[in-house]
């Protein structure tokens, strides 16, 4: 795998949310990603910058375009300093939510990319890591 670019966005408040949307757009598209998969990518980049600034206090969102023989790829890290997230698999079941969301951030995220990683424990902060190929 090469890294063939790289960067970091961080994620305070609400327009950087936006801005982060904004950014996974023009580097998913710098990728070739055809449409249906940009549009699930910035999809799970809205749910997960969301979730970094509301429950983990703020945070980055590290970004990678990576080569890997055949393919492309984009390449997001959230991560926070907040408090964790203390139960992993109640978080990662649909439905369930800690605040007055539907539920779906985590979930819905996972599904709509090709590759995620969840790093958390409580105290610890989240580091969320999702990857979407060309």
């Amino acid at each position: 795998m090469t890294v063939r670019s790289s960067g970091t966005h961080p994620i305070h408040i609400e327009q950087d949310v936006v801005l982060a949307r904004q950014l996974a757009r023009k580097l998913a598209t710098e990728c070739g990603m055809r449409l249906i998969d940009l549009t699930k990518l910035v999809t799970a980049v809205s749910e997960l910058a969301r979730n970094t600034m509301v429950y983990g206090g703020g945070g980055d969102m590290d970004w990678q375009i990576i080569d890997e023989n055949p393919r492309t790829g984009l390449r997001l890290t959230f991560r926070d300093e907040g408090p964790g997230i203390p139960d992993v698999k109640l978080a990662m079941t649909d439905g369930w939510t800690s605040g007055s969301g539907l539920g779906l951030g985590l979930t819905g995220a996972k599904r709509l990319v090709d590759d995620f990683e969840l790093d958390t424990a409580p105290g610890k902060g989240t580091r969320v890591t999702i990857t979407r190929w060309t």
